[in-house]
């Protein structure tokens, strides 16, 4: 389990109406983005060394990401953009990403992030 943060155009994430972001938006500004990179997929290897491997047509990497250890992985679902367990460097990301698509940022339990990756307001 992990806590999701999103790039929507919705008043809150989970409505099922409302503006979405197409998956040719998403490809179109991952195209713009020079540190941007269309995988299409994201694998991690396991504690048993094992691979796990998801397949998702709009996941995308942050490549210029300083966490050299990790990968940010950034994907799609329900005409939205999503990020399992950003830190303040990818929640910053995020609000670029939000701004040119014309949308913002809110995690799971309605907080909306800034630009400086932390809590601007909190819809409860």
């Amino acid at each position: 389990m992990g806590y999701d943060v999103h790039i929507t155009r919705k008043a809150e994430w989970f409505d099922e109406h409302g503006p979405s972001i197409s998956m040719d938006e998403w490809k179109a500004y991952i195209a713009s983005d020079p540190d941007m990179r269309l995988d299409g997929f994201a694998e991690a290897v396991l504690s048993n060394g094992s691979v796990l491997r998801v397949r998702d047509e709009g996941l995308a990497v942050w490549t210029a990401y300083s966490v050299t250890e990790n990968t940010a992985w950034i994907g799609t679902g329900c005409g939205e953009i999503v990020v399992k367990n950003p830190d303040v460097e990818i929640l910053r990301k995020m609000f670029d990403i939000a701004q040119a698509l014309g949308a913002r940022v809110i995690g799971d339990e309605g907080e909306e992030y800034g630009a400086d990756g932390t809590v601007v307001e909190w819809n409860d």
